[in-house]
């Protein structure tokens, strides 16, 4: 059976779309918080196989200056097939007309955006709200 492409909230299972983050694994991310980032974000891809959700992304974007993708996650059933690349480029088509285009991965995950046209930023810096944690997970340098 083919994909399903979606942008639509209005019909979305925040629990099973929490439950993706899980399995992908990129963390814990409550239903409720996940229906608010994805409400204020301009972009959104839901990808579902046989009625469930196998992938999903967003992006924050103003329309004009800059836009962020994030939150690309794919089933591990579905990892490897080319569906984050497809994620990631619709995301990035829509984004299209911006300044710039944004993107922040996993460590580890760089080949994988490179390929896809990203490249590494010299003066990108993060607060995190656990700064120890971000160091651990390798998402900060030291300096």
């Amino acid at each position: 059976m083919p994909l399903d492409w979606s942008d639509r909230l209005d019909d979305l299972d925040w629990e099973e779309l929490s439950a993706l983050y899980r399995a992908a694994p990129l963390g814990n991310k409550a239903p409720a918080w996940l229906q608010q980032a994805f409400g204020n974000s301009m972009f959104r891809c839901f990808v579902r196989k046989d009625g469930r959700l196998v992938g999903a992304g967003r992006a924050l974007a103003d329309g004009v200056d800059c836009s962020y993708l994030c939150d690309i996650a794919v089933m591990p059933s579905h990892q490897g097939t080319g569906l984050g690349k497809q994620i990631v480029e619709r995301l990035v088509e829509r984004s299209r007309g911006h300044r710039k285009i944004i993107l922040y991965a996993v460590p580890g995950r760089e080949p994988f955006y490179k390929r896809l046209g990203f490249r590494r930023m010299r003066t990108a810096m993060a607060i995190f709200d656990d700064q120890a944690q971000a160091f651990e997970r390798g998402y900060l340098d030291e300096t």
